[in-house]
């Protein structure tokens, strides 16, 4: 009875990893049973991802989720998985069902029949085990970090939250350094209804998650202590769970950061050429509008983060403007020569005086032969 509490309070809160914490194979591997039966999820409803893939699906862009593994045998997630890394040792079972939720939430594929589906469909995902259980360790979150911004990585997603440690810090910078999208939970509040600064969703440079309840408000247990850049559904969340089966009852904000990672492989698919920097404040800039503290820019908005035109972007992004034309490549236009047209004035004023000269003689000189010279008569 006392696991099962556990691992409850485990899906409410999300994970937790705290410094010092070492991995050892857990004493009983057997996560909460799911259901064979599932519907199409609010969330899934309010972000309505399937209106950006006729753009896009995610193609050709890797998703690191680091959690603790996932479930291979399920068919959401058949052919979306391309490697699984187990950091703690014990195998790549996931003893939580947490990383098989967050995978599915991710880039879940969509088969017929089933209303269900993850937001970027046709991403790869590289799953890195780093956990069997509530608590985690600090150390192999941020060694999972590193590896994955080794394996080059678009998107890294971290559903969890810690204590601010020196090699999670660099582990971070790391991965920013190499241009990775880093989505991260805000956490939520402690058993005391304390708000504290999450890590490492509270590192300038990551995307930080807030959850958002049904009716678009932040959830009560959304922490507030930490930087958050959107929220997205964290409550009454359905996903893909160990057994082949499905939750429909998952909440925190462990749960709300897929949805943003999935509408990161979006934007990184579709404008490939756009910096993590870039694609974060994108996603930020073109969320549905802040509804009070700890919402940041409000509900990510899938088919604005794809479609929208920013233009702050395409001033980045413009080509840089022409150089000058190489010299001799254009004849130059010769200077006007005054005195040439002088002449030519003169020259021709002089042949028309000449002429008209020619005409007055040709014109007088037979008259004064008829007359022999004589003066005309006066009247």
């Amino acid at each position: 009875m006392i696991p099962r509490v556990l691992l409850a309070c485990a899906l409410a809160a999300g994970l937790v990893v705290t410094p010092g914490v070492a991995q050892a194979a857990p004493v009983r591997c057997n996560p909460e049973k799911g259901s064979m039966q599932v519907g199409e999820s609010w969330a899934q409803r309010r972000l309505d991802a399937r209106t950006v893939w006729k753009l896009t699906r995610g193609e050709g862009i890797t998703v690191a989720v680091i959690d603790s593994g996932l479930d291979l045998r399920h068919p959401s997630l058949a052919g979306a998985v391309i490697k699984q890394v187990d950091l703690t040792r014990t195998g790549h079972r996931d003893c939580m069902g947490h990383g098989t939720a967050t995978a599915g939430i991710i880039a879940g594929r969509y088969l017929q029949g089933v209303p269900f589906h993850g937001v970027a469909p046709a991403a790869r995902l590289i799953s890195y085990k780093q956990t069997n259980e509530k608590e985690g360790d600090v150390a192999t979150l941020a060694e999972g970090i590193v590896k994955a911004a080794e394996a080059d990585v678009d998107v890294i997603n971290v559903s969890a939250q810690a204590t601010d440690q020196p090699d999670l810090k660099a582990a971070v910078q790391y991965a920013l350094s190499r241009d990775i999208v880093i989505v991260a939970a805000a956490g939520n509040v402690d058993n005391g209804g304390v708000s504290s600064p999450a890590y490492p969703a509270a590192y300038e440079g990551v995307l930080s998650v807030g959850s958002a309840s049904p009716g678009g408000s932040l959830s009560t247990f959304s922490n507030t202590g930490s930087r958050v850049g959107v929220v997205a559904p964290g409550e009454k969340i359905t996903s893909t769970w160990t057994g082949r089966s499905f939750r429909a009852d998952l909440e925190g904000t462990s749960f709300a950061a897929p949805y943003v990672a999935g509408v990161a492989a979006l934007v990184r698919a579709r404008h490939p050429r756009l910096t993590n920097e870039q694609v974060r404040r994108r996603i930020e800039r073109t969320a549905d509008g802040a509804l009070g503290d700890g919402t940041g820019a409000g509900m990510v908005n899938p088919l604005l983060a794809v479609t929208a035109v920013l233009p702050s972007e395409q001033v980045a992004v413009a080509p840089p403007p022409a150089g000058p034309l190489p010299d001799g490549l254009v004849t130059k236009r010769p200077p006007v020569d005054q005195h040439a047209i002088d002449v030519a004035v003169g020259v021709g004023a002089a042949a028309l005086a000449l002429v008209g000269l020619v005409l007055v003689v040709r014109m007088v000189v037979p008259m004064g032969r008829r007359r022999g010279w004589r003066p005309g008569r006066q009247v």
